[in-house]
């Protein structure tokens, strides 16, 4: 009811690009790039797809959907600003076949909106960290049945290597890894979280992200996993937590929010979408992150306020 309150049709939608891209204080005066001056445009109802507001004296057509997601979609305004609120508005998301069930649209399209939405509106980029951060990195994938778990016990017995090693060589090669970087609230005000799809885990690959967006005289907290080992030799702030050790607290040593967005990311996944391809599995993450981003001081998040922000930038033309 909230949604149908502000956008309750197509045309609703239609006005609300014109006013957000082009009106200049809420009327149907704009700059018009043919004239280089300050016109006012009026609306005429055609046959055409997309409506447009035109320039009459120098012929000029402006159509609000142009070079964004919604360019060329014979999908109606009204549903895709639904799916944008239904995103923003679950806690963990919602699949495509929800999608097409909710809309009355085709799988093929429904997919096709998430992923733009994906890919294009929710991704925050560079986002910089500080004060206290801590990291991870999990593995997204089927678990190892048990047929899996003898062979690799086997491998490991065979030859005298520690079983963690034959497991964690079995999860580079069946499972997709990803790396998080989360910083700890502080002042009443939540952290941040990174959450990038990795080629591998090895230190190499992993200190490109941590250079790109954690900043210096910055404090990091890790488990005791080997890439982490270069963190001190490279100058960095390192506190360690021993998991092994089955240590998961040592006063302000812990990495309990960075596992707990984990948490969310593979009950989203598990629980609504059931199986994510390595290909997609960064949009997916970018989505969990993004939401995350803006949960409030109870862990919420205005849903409304998210919806808005993600309808703004659906209003900037693409790259």
């Amino acid at each position: 009811m909230e949604f149908m309150a502000d956008f309750p049709d197509d045309e609703t939608c239609l006005t609300w690009l014109w006013k957000t891209r082009y009106s200049l204080n809420d009327t149907n005066e704009a700059h018009c790039p043919k004239c280089e001056e300050i016109r006012t445009f009026k609306r005429y109802t055609t046959g055409q797809t997309r409506q447009s507001w035109t320039r009459s004296a120098c012929g000029l057509h402006i159509h609000p959907t142009a070079g964004t997601i919604f360019h060329k979609s014979s999908t109606s305004l009204h549903l895709w600003f639904y799916a944008m609120y239904l995103m923003t508005s679950t806690r963990c998301g919602i699949s495509a076949k929800q999608l097409e069930r909710e809309l009355g649209v085709t799988y093929k399209t429904a997919w096709r909106m998430f992923t733009l939405i994906r890919n294009e509106l929710i991704d925050d980029g560079d986002i910089p960290l500080n004060g206290a951060v801590e990291m991870d990195e999990t593995y997204v994938g089927g678990k190892p049945r048990l047929k899996d778990k003898r062979e690799y016990a086997a491998l490991a017995k065979a030859k005298g290597v520690p079983l963690a090693s034959e497991a964690q060589k079995w999860a580079d090669r069946r499972m997709v890894a990803v790396f998080g970087m989360v910083e700890r609230s502080r002042e009443g005000q939540p952290g941040q979280v990174v959450a990038r799809v990795m080629p591998s885990v090895q230190f190499s690959t992993l200190k490109e992200h941590m250079v790109r967006h954690v900043e210096v005289d910055t404090r990091i907290y890790t488990d005791e996993f080997k890439s982490y080992r270069g963190l001190k030799r490279d100058g960095w702030d390192h506190k360690t937590i021993k998991h092994m050790q089955a240590v998961y607290v040592d006063g302000d040593v812990h990495t309990q929010q960075i596992d707990g967005f984990w948490s969310l990311v593979k009950r989203g996944i598990d629980g609504t979408h059931f199986h994510v391809s390595a290909k997609w599995l960064q949009g997916y993450l970018n989505e969990y992150a993004w939401r995350y981003n803006r949960r409030g001081k109870d862990g919420q998040g205005n849903r409304r306020l998210m919806f808005l922000e993600m309808a703004l930038r659906s209003a900037i033309p693409l790259d």
